[in-house]
């Protein structure tokens, strides 16, 4: 479903009168009609299928490259996205690193962020954002296992509230051989390496 933009707009409108604002003053006569603008970039991924960027594979042992197995995990790192958290709808944005311990299928390399942005571009919760991208790499692959790190800093943590301007959320979801905390040790510390 498409954002109605219309009804934003409105709705914008509203909320300016709500806080004391005019809503017909030179500075804010065209922000209802941002806002929308807006919010139909923010929200492009509600109702969007997430797996459908995964559904061309490649196979590993008849593809292109038959003699070049992978034997160790597919690394994405430093994967850029922005959403909206669903509990104040601030902004939050931070890297996004996917791994995934290829069977008989890998995916084209573009696809993987193709799945961060669809997801992210929901109104969101960072935890749920993580688990959603490793289900669905999980359930479009054959992986054996799936890592997804999500690294992020919420404007409800930087503008208000506690206020910390340098603070940020780091979650981990892992599905297959990855759940397991040792066999992630090493993705976890490839993912970190180089980072200052």
């Amino acid at each position: 479903m498409a954002v109605d933009r219309e009804r934003v707009a409105q709705l914008v409108r509203e909320l300016l009168a709500a806080i004391g604002e005019d809503p017909e003053r030179p500075g804010l006569k065209q922000t209802p009609e941002r806002v929308a603008d807006a919010y139909a970039e923010f929200f492009a991924g509600v109702g969007t299928d997430a797996a459908a960027p995964l559904a061309h594979t490649i196979s590993v042992s008849r593809g292109p490259a038959p003699d070049t197995l992978p034997s160790g995990a597919v690394i994405l790192r430093d994967i850029i996205f922005r959403s909206v958290c669903e509990h104040h709808l601030l902004p939050f944005r931070g890297h996004a690193h996917l791994a995934y311990l290829p069977g008989e299928q890998v995916v084209g390399l573009g696809a993987l962020p193709k799945v961060v942005d669809i997801l992210s571009s929901r109104p969101q919760v960072q935890e749920r954002l993580g688990e959603q991208i490793a289900d669905v790499i999980a359930g479009s692959l054959d992986a054996r296992g799936v890592l997804v790190v999500l690294d992020a800093t919420h404007e409800c943590v930087t503008m208000r509230g506690g206020r910390q301007p340098d603070a940020s959320t780091v979650t981990i979801a892992a599905r297959g051989e990855f759940a397991d905390p040792a066999a992630r040790a090493e993705l976890v510390a490839l993912i970190g390496a180089g980072r200052s």
